[in-house]
């Protein structure tokens, strides 16, 4: 039985660039790297960067992405951040709470969130969605 995620894993083409990218802009803890690899920490989620020839590095069509939990008061702050970086966004949103959907530089989809899943629940049940069903 699954009990939690282990790590995610990115392909990337840069190595530099896509440490800096997590670590330096995101804010991810940098825990080791090699030549063809890092791994950082997104909280208590392991995320492993692969160097991969074969990257795609335009971003799929459908809304597949990752999405990161920040504290809603460094929220307005990394935004900032990101976009003062130039950072390409993809989708604006139109869900309950705040979220900026942004890609990486290989174009892996990602998204800055910080509510939980029990807010997205009321939100649900206060904003009537006909066909949703909790449980």
């Amino acid at each position: 039985m699954i009990n939690g995620v282990n790590h995610i894993t990115f392909a990337v083409s840069n190595l530099d660039i896509s440490i800096e990218f997590y670590s330096e802009l995101l804010g991810l803890k940098l825990v080791a790297h090699w030549d063809k690899g890092a791994y950082l920490m997104a909280g208590n989620i392991w995320i492993a960067l692969n160097l991969d020839e074969k990257i795609i590095s335009e971003p799929n069509q459908d809304y597949t992405h990752i999405a990161f939990n920040v504290l809603s008061t460094e929220y307005p702050k990394l935004i900032e951040r990101l976009k003062k970086a130039g950072v390409k966004t993809f989708k604006n949103n139109t869900s309950e709470g705040e979220s900026f959907y942004f890609l990486d530089p290989d174009g892996h989809k990602l998204e800055l969130h910080y509510n939980t899943i029990e807010d997205r629940l009321k939100w649900a049940r206060e904003n009537d969605w006909s066909s949703f069903v909790i449980g």
